[in-house]
């Protein structure tokens, strides 16, 4: 599932360990995320995005290419 982590991560001024230890989480977790590699459960997905001031709808985008993302 695409989404909008690294972007908004990035913009925040959030390393991948600083989230990561925000959502009580590893890095690689993160990373695995933001690359696409591992889907976070629900209340996971929640407080990634109650982190970055956001909604899980617009943290996350099913089915959504990634040149279809607005950058």
């Amino acid at each position: 599932m695409k989404n909008k982590i690294a972007k908004l991560r990035k913009q925040q001024r959030y390393s991948q360990a600083l989230l990561a230890q925000a959502a009580n989480v590893t890095r690689q977790t993160i990373n695995a995320i933001e690359n696409d590699k591992y889907d976070p459960s629900l209340g996971l997905a929640f407080k990634l995005a109650k982190i970055l001031g956001v909604t899980v709808d617009e943290l996350f985008c099913p089915g959504e290419k990634e040149n279809e993302k607005d950058d």
